[in-house]
C-alpha cells in the first residue's frame, strides 16, 4: 500500500526528537516523509518548527498514512496508546519500538489480525548530537530487511548493533540506554569537587566537561581498554593514585555495578 509518509512517530518526546534530528541531518529521509503525533500541542509545535515535519494528534491518521511506525511512548502507557489504532496495523507495516522493557512478543500480541513485523530498539540520548548508541532486535515476523531499515534510522544518530538474543535487551537498556545518566552524574560530582577546592563554576564546568570528552575519545580512537588507559594516568604515589585509593576504599566500582544491575531489573519489571 502506498503511504504518504515513510516514518510515523508516535510520541514526540525527547528520544524521538533526537532520532528525527539524526534522520534529517544525515538525509536518510526528507522532512516531507515524516509525520509525528503527540497529545501535547507544545511538542507538536516543536517538531513542526524545528524539523518542518507534519504533525497530528490523531494516531489513527498517522498509522493509515505511514509505513514505519516508530513507537516512542512511555512503556507504562503503550497498551492504551496501541489499543487506539491496533485494528489499523497492516501486514506491510514495520513497527519500531523504543519502549524500555516491552518485548517484541508483547507488542506482537497487540495485533492479532496480522503477523506484526516488530523491531525493538534501545537508543540513548546522545543521538541528539550524532553520538548515540542503540541495540536493535528483530521480532518473530520481522525480516532481515526490516532490521536493516531500523538500523539505518539509528545509525543516522550514531551507531547501532544487532542483538540476536532479545533477553539481552534489558542489559543494553541498563548499560547504554541509561548509561548517559551515569556519566552526567559523575561529571556533576567532578564539577562540585572543583568548586569546593577553589575553582570558579565556569572553570570547574569547562575542565570537567572537556576532560569527559577527551577520555571518551581516547577510549574510542585508541581502542585501548579503559583499565589500560587508567593505568597510564596513574603514576605510583601520584595524585591519580591518591584519588583511585579513595574510590577503591569507598567501593565506588561496586556501587556503579549495583546501579546498572538496578536499571537492568527495572527494565525487566517494565516488560511484565
Amino acid at each position: 500500500m502506498a503511504t504518504q509518509y515513510e516514518i510515523g512517530v508516535i510520541g514526540a518526546g525527547n528520544a524521538a526528537e533526537g532520532i528525527v534530528h539524526g534522520v534529517l541531518r544525515n538525509s536518510v529521509l526528507l522532512e516531507d516523509r515524516i509525520i509525528a503525533s503527540d497529545p501535547n500541542p507544545q511538542r507538536r509545535e516543536l517538531f513542526a518548527t524545528r524539523f518542518h515535519v507534519a504533525t497530528t494528534d490523531d494516531n489513527r491518521h498517522l498509522v493509515r498514512e505511514s509505513y514505519i511506525l516508530l513507537l516512542a511512548v512511555k512503556p507504562q502507557q503503550y497498551r492504551d496508546v496501541v489499543f487506539g489504532f491496533a485494528d489499523l496495523v497492516r501486514p506491510d507495516h514495520v513497527l519500531v519500538s523504543i519502549m524500555a522493557g516491552v518485548s517484541t512478543r508483547s507488542l506482537e500480541d497487540c495485533f492479532p489480525q496480522v503477523p506484526a513485523r516488530v523491531v525493538r530498539v534501545m537508543p540513548n540520548l546522545a543521538s541528539h548530537v550524532g553520538a548515540g548508541m542503540a541495540g536493535v532486535c528483530a521480532g518473530r515476523h520481522a525480516s532481515e530487511a526490516d532490521l536493516l531499515r531500523a538500523q539505518r534510522i539509528f545509525d543516522a544518530g550514531g551507531k547501532s548493533v544487532p542483538i540476536t538474543d532479545e533477553a539481552l535487551m534489558d542489559a543494553v537498556t541498563a548499560v547504554s540506554g541509561t548509561g548517559p545518566a551515569y556519566y552526567y552524574f559523575f561529571t556533576e560530582a567532578l564539577i562540585e569537587a572543583g568548586r569546593r577546592i577553589g575553582l570558579s563554576p565556569q572553570y570547574a564546568n569547562l575542565l570537567a566537561r572537556q576532560t569527559a570528552l577527551g577520555a571518551a575519545r581516547m577510549m574510542l580512537e585508541t581502542g585501548e581498554p579503559p583499565e589500560v588507559l587508567r593505568a597510564k594516568v596513574t603514576s605510583p604515589g601520584g595524585t591519580t593514585a591518591a584519588a583511585m585509593s579513595v574510590l577503591k576504599d569507598t567501593a565506588v566500582f561496586d556501587h556503579v555495578v549495583a546501579a546498572v544491575e538496578a536499571a537492568f531489573r527495572r527494565s525487566r519489571e517494565l516488560g511484565r
